[in-house]
């Protein structure tokens, strides 16, 4: 739903300040076990925080108290605690009552779940009497370990549940975290003149100012400038071009010393009737890093100032990576940090300039936000958000099929799925396809009934935005990129009926899917040239209609190398939103080189000119140049947040809720890589190196989860050694495969 609106005064004396401010701590991690502990078991007289679980959610929330729980049966998950090598959950046993101290004392008044012997550690679904309404409920849990000795029972964590209407049950939604506002200092303070400075808080943050100043007399006027770009001379730039935000305002004194909190004024197209609205305790905001104060009485030798930010609650230390190159350490800060930058909104957003949330847009930012935090709230809440309320182009709400998927592989929960299982099928956008398999807009299938099925009042293609980065793409009716993503928007949506249980359904998407694969990849090939072409009749072939089938696994083998090395010789002819599927289809295909090479390239149509234009979060295209009026904070330009742990660190969920993961680093000539993935069963540690000839993989897993690792083979004589000892593997491409790796830290050595 879209936020309350409310009138902005232009300030507030600090007695009228209201403060939102919930700090957000995610508990990630395992602890480290000694010898003597796997060797003794785990009965202690006094609780070990290393037999405990801990990360405990309650409806995917670390910090449930802070809002409200609308399921009657909410889902519970916890990280196992790893107290023997290879360890596994076998029990668990989960306590729910209506107070602390009957928790304490090992009593649960609402529920007892008893010893279930259950691997399940993820969308654990209450199964206890009815809770109370509006009223705080409590909750912990124990384990038990491979070896079938209980652990220890892990923290308490509180939940408040919501009011009931009309004696039943409030409708299931995903509950969010109100926002959270962070004092930042400055890196940089100038004293410019009598009574003028200008500063510096080092990154764009959405917010405002606070500060102080003391005046003898009322109505003294000060002046604040706000903005994203520096100008020149310590300046903050009033003419920065695009929608690159700048704001000047008059701050009026009272009499005496006082801290104010500057309030932005509305501006019309962001507050407007289709823009998320921002909540009333936080006010309204804007993206700056630089401020300059004019006209403060009495000539102050120093100036007593915060940046405001405001954004989603967000765990700074999830997620790290750093590697040998400081061009991609550089792109991987700017795009980790635009992820907690734009989620100012409590809604994913396409930036500051709409402020409306885009089905495309939410998908990058929800992958990226999967990598660099342990939070899953606030990209199903998008998500649900956009299924109601669709975008006009014909890939975005196949785009929702995409993030439902996303959502049960990173969470392992099917709730929103299940929730809006029959708006997702209309999203495949089945009812638009021909005998054949292939959809279009264009056939005089889209009717009123169709539009009422996916919510929309309109659809058409779109490519890729703006139009000038299509690669010269010829439009047709039968549109090979919307087609593609129709074929994987099958797929999926098999994958989530046979998930739920709706085998006739799941039969059917992948006859469908089977069908649509056939028919790109006879009539909308090139037979001469072997490329994909635009659309069915045309003869051009862009960059588009090739990167698309091999990100979806369209592509035939034998056809595979001619798609492959034409995608390659395009560069970067795209925007920053179809770089997302450019790059998953260059690493997919074993070019890792060229996708590195592409991410921290230093030219204009790079990440590398986000940062050297002035920016610290994404833009909203590769330059000012390529599109006009551009923003400098859009998350849908953060493509690196997560493509690098993905493939570079090779960190990707096989199972749903990471039961089983994939680590396949793809690092390039890089000469090494290191980084922390977070998961919801705990934090992946990653570290590759290369040595002469030899490569070198440290990993780390968290309990309750095994592994898939795959690593380069150089040569057939290529030797594995992993913990140091000699190692089987299968041998696949030129690679080696080994699987299953059980949960703790393990060496991998090739030479």
């Amino acid at each position: 739903m879209t936020l309350p609106t409310h009138p902005v005064p232009v300030l507030t004396p600090r007695s009228a300040i209201r403060r939102c401010m919930f700090p957000l701590a995610v508990c990630i991690g395992f602890a480290a076990f000694s010898q003597e502990a796997i060797r003794s078991g785990n009965a202690r007289s006094t609780p070990r925080d290393d037999q405990r679980p801990t990360g405990l959610m309650c409806e995917l929330m670390s910090r449930p108290e802070l809002t409200v729980v609308t399921d009657q049966r909410p889902s519970f998950s916890w990280i196992v605690p790893l107290t023997v090598p290879a360890d596994a959950q076998t029990a668990y046993r989960v306590l729910v009552s209506s107070t602390a101290d009957a928790l304490a004392r090992d009593e649960a008044d609402l529920w007892d779940s008893g010893r279930v012997e259950s691997a399940d550690s993820v969308a654990v679904r209450y199964a206890g009497a009815t809770l109370p309404a509006n009223a705080p409920c409590f909750w912990k849990v124990r384990t038990w370990n491979r070896d079938g000795q209980p652990g220890e029972w892990s923290a308490v964590q509180e939940f408040r549940t919501a009011k009931r209407q009309d004696g039943t049950a409030v409708r299931t939604t995903t509950a969010r975290y109100p926002l959270v506002q962070t004092e930042v200092r400055p890196v940089r303070v100038v004293r410019k003149g009598r009574g003028e400075f200008f500063v510096d808080f080092g990154r764009a943050a959405f917010g405002t100012v606070r500060l102080t100043a003391a005046s003898a007399e009322a109505g003294v006027g000060v002046t604040v400038r706000l903005g994203e770009k520096l100008g020149p001379d310590d300046t903050v730039d009033p003419r920065p071009g695009g929608t690159i935000r700048f704001r000047q305002m008059t701050l009026p004194l009272e009499p005496g010393t006082h801290t104010y909190r500057v309030q932005i004024p509305r501006d019309k197209r962001n507050t407007g009737r289709a823009a998320i609205k921002m909540p009333e305790a936080t006010g309204e905001v804007m993206p700056f890093r630089y401020c300059e104060i004019e006209g403060l009485p009495g000539d102050p030798a120093e100036l007593d100032i915060v940046q405001i930010a405001v954004h989603y609650p967000f765990d700074d230390a999830a997620a790290d990576f750093r590697c040998s190159d400081e061009t991609l350490n550089a792109v991987w800060d700017l795009c980790k940090y635009s992820i907690k930058a734009t989620s100012f909104c409590g809604v994913y957003v396409d930036g500051d300039r709409e402020r409306i949330p885009y089905e495309a847009d939410a998908y990058i930012n929800q992958l990226c936000h999967y990598c660099v935090d342990r939070e899953f709230t606030l990209a199903r809440y998008s998500h649900e958000y956009l299924i109601q309320r669709p975008t006009w182009p014909t890939e975005w709400p196949l785009h929702s099929v995409l993030m439902a998927w996303a959502d049960y592989l990173y969470t392992g929960d099917l709730d929103s799925a299940r929730a809006f299982y029959d708006d997702l099928k209309a999203k495949t956008l089945h009812a638009l396809a021909r005998e054949d398999g292939l959809i279009s807009t264009q056939t005089g299938l889209v009717t009123k009934e169709f539009l009422r099925s996916i919510h929309s009042g309109r659809i058409r293609d779109i490519v890729d935005w703006p139009g000038g980065e299509r690669d010269g793409y010829a439009m047709a009716p039968i549109n090979t990129v919307v087609n593609c993503f129709h074929h994987e928007a099958l797929v999926l949506m098999g994958r989530l009926a046979d998930a739920l249980g709706n085998d006739q359904d799941a039969a059917s998407y992948k006859t469908h899917a089977a069908k649509v694969a056939e028919a790109v990849n006879t009539k909308l090939v090139d037979p001469a040239t072997g490329l994909y072409v635009d659309g069915e009749g045309k003869t051009h072939s862009a960059l588009h209609a090739n990167m698309f089938p091999l990100a979806f696994g369209l592509v035939p083998e034998d056809r595979r190398e001619r798609v492959v090395e034409f995608v390659k010789s395009r560069g970067m002819a795209c925007s920053v939103y179809a770089a997302q599927y450019l790059l998953e289809a260059l690493y997919l295909a074993g070019e890792e080189e060229h996708a590195l090479d592409l991410m921290r390239d230093r030219g204009k149509r790079g990440w590398y000119n986000m940062i050297a234009a002035g920016s610290t979060v994404s833009l909203e295209a590769w330059d000012i140049k390529y599109k006009p009026n551009l923003d400098w904070n859009h998350a849908w330009g953060a493509a690196p947040a997560n493509i690098i742990p993905r493939f570079v660190l090779g960190v990707r969920p096989l199972e749903p809720g990471f039961g089983k993961v994939l680590i396949h680093p793809q690092p390039g000539s890089l000469s090494f890589a290191k980084g922390v993935v977070p998961t919801i069963r705990g934090p992946v540690s990653v570290s590759v190196g290369r040595e002469g000839g030899s490569f070198r993989l440290t990993v780390s897993l968290p309990a309750n989860m095994t592994a898939r690792v795959i690593l380069p083979r150089a040569a057939d004589t290529a030797a594995l050694t992993m913990d140091g000892q000699p190692a089987s593997a299968d041998s696949a491409g030129g690679r080696f495969v080994i699987d299953p790796v059980g949960a703790g830290k393990h060496e991998f050595l090739v030479k």
